[in-house]
């Protein structure tokens, strides 16, 4: 897998991504310490929203990012881009009050909608051989896992030493560093061959995604991915603390045990996708997914949940929902031609965080409403009605058209 690193343009990349990811990861903890800080008990609320408003940014922003991404060179953009999470990290410790969080959050997540895409859609440009993206994928799955890990330690270590403001200047490092990193490369910008308006340039990563079955399965298997995870990161500290009565530090070990288990798959796919479609291995993962939520369900309805029970059960839903999230880069490298990926990445961008955006508030509600096992039984439930629905989207004959 860490051979891709021998490519020094996606070696820059990958180096861009990890400093902007611990950046963000920072950004994060002391964005909860400020929220605190101004909202005292109320601090749920602001994260809530500042939450809400950054989904609606991806949800919203990135297909109109998209429609630009195509006229504009793309390593400037990004650029530029990162410049601007920069400096809306930069205004952070100064605020003092609730609207100025939520108008930078929207400033800061605004450009990540079109950042993120566009430097997702630049890396199988970059890597034109399958097995390199598909390693360069698994590293990126890599990443983000051991961020989560990562972050929430370095900036524990901090705190011993300095105030919980500076932590975004940690963030603003970061994305400084992902500028200059891009800046010293020369990346591809593919432009289409024909010229379209905006409404068309806009929507047209949405249409060519709905068109397309096994995109049209990917969303299916989307809904799937979102709904365990947002049950994972909605509800652990509920789970922990209230249904278990278990201690803070018990929090972490478990979300890592979901970690651990996405780096286990991630470690894992590369060889396996070499002998068996990627269709074969989302739905497998999916299935995974439904068992585990439906024995989780079924035991804390018979039995009761143990820690034991739980970290295991985060850990198989870890490797499903790796095992659905790292092969979609592959989907849709294959089903574009260069011109036509920032689009097409946008709009899995966006309709995967729409799936988000109806996750969480779903998962918190069910737990709260109902309780662990009729909230398990439940989510087992919609997951194995997406897999059902992905395999009549996506059929085995669509697997390569």
């Amino acid at each position: 897998m860490l051979s891709v690193l021998r490519h020094r343009t996606y070696r820059n990349l990958f180096a861009a991504q990890v400093v902007a990811l611990l950046g963000t990861g920072l950004a994060t903890v002391a964005l909860s310490l400020l929220a605190f800080d101004l909202a005292g008990e109320q601090a749920g609320v602001v994260l809530g929203t500042a939450l809400t408003i950054k989904m609606l940014a991806y949800v919203g922003l990135a297909p109109v990012a998209a429609a630009f991404a195509t006229q504009l060179d793309r390593r400037k953009m990004l650029i530029v881009l990162d410049l601007v999470r920069a400096g809306a990290a930069l205004c952070l410790p100064f605020v003092d009050a609730i609207w100025q969080i939520y108008a930078l959050i929207f400033v800061l997540q605004a450009a990540s909608a079109g950042f993120t895409p566009a430097f997702q859609a630049t890396i199988p440009d970059v890597l034109p051989e399958e097995r390199d993206y598909t390693n360069a994928l698994s590293l990126s799955r890599l990443a983000y896992d051991l961020e989560n890990l990562a972050s929430p330690t370095l900036a524990a270590a901090l705190l011993v030493v300095v105030s919980f403001d500076t932590l975004f200047w940690g963030t603003t490092i970061g994305f400084l560093a992902s500028a200059l990193l891009i800046g010293a490369l020369t990346l591809p910008s593919p432009k289409p061959s024909l010229r379209r308006g905006i409404w068309e340039r806009t929507t047209r990563g949405i249409r060519l995604y709905l068109s397309l079955p096994r995109l049209r399965g990917l969303l299916a298997l989307s809904l799937s991915a979102a709904m365990v995870s947002g049950m994972v990161l909605v509800n652990t500290v509920v789970l922990i603390r209230s249904t278990l009565g278990l201690g803070e530090t018990m929090v972490p070990l478990t979300l890592g045990s979901f970690g651990a288990g996405s780096m286990a798959a991630a470690l894992v796919l590369p060889r396996l996708l070499e002998r068996r479609s990627d269709r074969a291995v989302m739905m497998g993962c999916t299935l995974l997914a439904v068992v585990t939520c439906l024995g989780l369900g079924s035991i804390a309805a018979l039995t009761g949940l143990t820690p034991m029970i739980l970290l295991s059960g985060w850990c198989l839903i870890g490797i499903g929902y790796s095992g659905v999230m790292t092969p979609v880069g592959r989907l849709l490298r294959r089903s574009a031609p260069p011109e036509d990926r920032p689009a097409l990445f946008a709009a899995q961008f966006t309709l995967s965080h729409a799936c988000w955006l109806l996750a969480y508030p779903l998962t918190g509600w069910l737990l709260a409403r109902f309780g662990p096992a009729p909230s398990f039984l439940a989510l087992g439930v919609i997951c194995a009605l997406s897999l059902l629905a992905a395999r009549r989207l996506w059929p085995p004959n669509a697997a390569k058209d």
